[in-house]
């Protein structure tokens, strides 16, 4: 990029979409990593606008009971926080709507995945947007097919429609996208059901296998292929794509991932396409990490998807 757009950056210290307490520092660690001194270096102009009040899960629970299973009209789903979760994706799609320009850049630091129900919900009103799932694991349930009631492994399937309306009409009454708008790379853990309801929305799922057969260059160069109607690309990087040897940090950790060259080379290539227009960065768990390890990778790979070459 020649004219390099202005990045903005957005917090969002949310745990309440899953069960393993941590990621709610995620924020903090990926900017102690020096997220923005990086960016600054490549020659953007970065904001940061700092975090996305989430209230601790402690009042929640204490507001919604227990379970924590409530929807908005009071009535039980499968779904733990799901009132809470819901305001927060909408304060997350208020943010974004309101303060980043279009031509802007944008990054989310959560956080779990669910955070990307707000995240995707606003970048999608401004341009038309094809979405990269990085991910181990599919985050396509709903209320009725999750074993474990967590709305982080939903957030893909609230995008594309499908959950309870808190969720799935952020930003509006229809789907924030299509399943053709959606590659998913890195996959390795899915659910039962979950794998019908892929099947049956026809997304495109790039597994381990995937890129054990054809490598990541293959891999990448059909994902640009089959999002290339597409106007601009947003990038929802969950640190447990990457294999836990080079990111423990994680709450749901799942071997035989992405390898720290996989990882790289995937960003380098999106970059090169000159298409991304926003990212999320999640599920980044502190407590579980060596010495910051993971957030300082994913610093390393925001840098490669912003443009850091080695020639």
């Amino acid at each position: 990029m020649t004219d390099k757009p202005t990045i903005r950056i957005f917090g969002v210290p949310m745990d309440l979409g899953q069960q393993r307490r941590g990621v709610d520092m995620g924020p903090s660690a990926v900017r102690y990593a020096g997220l923005q001194e990086r960016l600054t270096e490549l020659g953007y102009s970065v904001v940061d606008h700092g975090n996305i009040p989430v209230p601790a899960v402690e009042q929640v629970r204490e507001q919604e009971g227990d379970s924590g299973r409530t929807d908005s009209s009071g009535s039980t789903v499968n779904a733990h926080h799901l009132t809470a979760v819901a305001t927060v994706c909408n304060a997350i799609y208020d943010a974004i709507t309101t303060q980043v320009p279009l031509g802007d850049v944008t990054i989310s630091l959560g956080g779990d995945h669910s955070i990307s129900i707000g995240t995707v919900s606003a970048v999608t009103k401004a341009l038309p947007v094809g979405v990269i799932w990085v991910d181990a694991h599919a985050d396509f349930n709903t209320p009725v097919t999750s074993p474990s009631g967590n709305i982080h492994g939903m957030a893909l399937a609230a995008l594309v429609g499908d959950g309870d309306p808190s969720l799935t009409e952020i930003g509006g009454p229809l789907p924030r996208i299509d399943p053709a708008q959606i590659v998913m790379i890195g996959v390795r853990s899915v659910d039962p059901l979950e794998r019908e309801r892929l099947k049956a929305h026809n997304v495109t799922v790039f597994t381990m296998a995937d890129i054990d057969e054809h490598g990541m260059a293959a891999i990448a160069r059909q994902t640009l292929d089959r999002l290339a109607a597409w106007d601009a690309l947003h990038i929802s990087l969950d640190m447990d794509s990457l294999d836990p040897d080079v990111a423990p940090g994680v709450g749901t950790p799942v071997r035989g991932g992405l390898t720290y060259r996989e990882a790289h080379l995937l960003m380098e290539m999106l970059a090169d396409s000159e298409l991304v227009r926003s990212l999320d960065i999640v599920e980044v768990n502190p407590i579980l990490d060596h010495g910051n390890q993971t957030a300082e990778l994913a610093v390393e790979l925001a840098a490669s998807l912003f443009g850091l070459q080695t020639m």
